[in-house]
């Protein structure tokens, strides 16, 4: 699936920003995502399951099921009309680009003065990241992490000179192991530890990937 979507990079399409980062709000799919980012790269959205599917190499039954469930959840519609006196059945994106507004206005309207988890990395990151990475900071959040230990996490990993989201994970994963849900915790956690080790630290001089096998 990743390469499918390296591939589309490779093959210069355009991939707006805000679907990469909204996608998973409208409830689709990576292989929806990746033919709604081909269909918006289209000039002629004439329905053509057999041209999709030899272009963006996936099987032409599952793209007439992946077209009929974002029919079927109002991301796109397929409507029958003529255009430049050609009579058929063409693809309409007017609802996928109405919702991902709303989601937009929606954010807006919530007053969300704090900047979005995605800008932090990536500006701490100093450049854009990846869909994949975006698939492992949600998966995160699906996990139960909160955005504020998430956002520790990279503090840490950011200290000490590394921009790496496995870094990161076994940070998280091995502050879940201890309890650890808040900042507060995390300085707890290393007061005892150097009241145990009677070296006074700095509040990020500290391993948490090799302090067990001291």
């Amino acid at each position: 699936m990743i390469e499918k979507i390296i591939n589309l990079f490779n093959d210069n399409y355009l991939i707006p920003g805000v679907l990469l980062k909204k996608y998973k709000e409208l409830n689709i799919t990576e292989r929806e995502f990746i033919l709604l980012v081909y269909l918006i790269n289209q000039k002629d959205l004439l329905f053509n399951p057999k041209k999709i599917s030899s272009e963006i190499g996936i099987d032409m039954v599952e793209i007439m099921n992946i077209l009929n469930s974002l029919d079927n959840k109002d991301i796109i519609k397929i409507v029958t009309k003529q255009i430049n006196n050609k009579h058929g059945e063409y693809i309409e994106l007017d609802n996928m680009y109405n919702k991902l507004g709303f989601l937009i206005i929606n954010d807006e309207s919530t007053g969300q003065n704090k900047t979005n988890i995605f800008d932090i990395f990536e500006k701490e990151f100093g450049r854009t990241i990846s869909p994949m990475e975006y698939e492992i900071i949600n998966a995160w959040i699906s996990s139960g992490f909160n955005e504020e230990l998430i956002l520790l996490g990279l503090k840490e990993a950011i200290y000490n000179g590394v921009t790496n989201l496995r870094y990161i994970d076994k940070i998280l994963h091995e502050w879940h192991k201890k309890g650890i849900k808040t900042e507060s915790d995390i300085l707890k956690e290393r007061k005892n530890f150097n009241a145990k080790k009677e070296m006074p630290k700095e509040i990020f001089d500290y391993d948490w990937l090799n302090e067990s096998n001291e």
